[in-house]
């Protein structure tokens, strides 16, 4: 067997297991509510939490509920998202504000075992001024369930268990990870995660490695 040959062989034998370890990364999402600001015709990813945000008088936020690996895989909520239609039959208010909210309880297949996802709706919630997201949705669509981390787990009691697990290719829970570390895989701007990141960098060592294991024992 030639140099170049054996060289190729090591190398695939590196590559391969590496590889297929970093596919199986990509296709771990979480099953989460997404927070969204509608921003002219389309949702953006809010910067905010619900618990932070405090939207104004005439703005239109959503949430969904699916199975994503990040803010940039996120689904976007579905239906109508106009103010003047969500709101038409909620009257102005002095000290109040109106909020128009989109409330996407998601399909069948990001569903938790044993539920069914609520019909997704619209709300006009008018609060008090100064009020959060947070406080405009729980105006509208109690009750809501936070973890200890804050992290917004259910809206009107749908999920009835879960908060941000961490869900396998196939729709079925991975593991327990902890609604922190969720939220953080959330927030962080939808980049590769660390693991896949550094899975990669190995890669690449372990075949610079192999290949001048190759070319040191043709030389010997």
């Amino acid at each position: 067997m030639s140099r170049r040959r054996a060289a190729a062989v090591l190398l695939l034998a590196v590559l391969l297991p590496l590889l297929g370890a970093a596919g199986q990364a990509q296709a771990t999402g979480y099953r989460y509510w997404s927070f969204w600001d509608r921003a002219g015709e389309g949702w953006t990813y809010a910067t905010q939490g619900p618990s932070t945000a405090r939207p104004s008088d005439g703005d239109v936020q959503g949430f969904r509920f699916a199975v994503s690996a990040d803010s940039q895989d996120a689904t976007r909520p579905r239906g109508t998202a106009d103010f003047a239609t969500i709101c038409a039959r909620t009257p102005a208010r002095d000290g109040h504000k109106r909020v128009a909210l989109v409330i996407d309880f998601g399909t069948a297949s990001d569903a938790p075992s044993g539920e069914t996802p609520p019909v997704s709706r619209t709300a006009c919630a008018r609060v008090a001024s100064a009020a959060t997201t947070a406080e405009a949705l729980a105006a509208v669509a109690r009750p809501l369930r936070y973890d200890t981390n804050a992290l917004l787990c259910a809206i009107a009691g749908y999920p009835e268990q879960g908060c941000g697990e961490q869900v396998s290719a196939n729709g079925k829970p991975k593991s327990t990870a902890t609604a922190t570390a969720a939220a953080s895989k959330h927030t962080t701007g939808g980049g590769p995660s660390v693991g896949l990141t550094a899975g990669c960098a190995t890669v690449a060592v372990l075949a610079a490695a192999a290949f001048w294991q190759v070319r040191r024992r043709g030389r010997d």
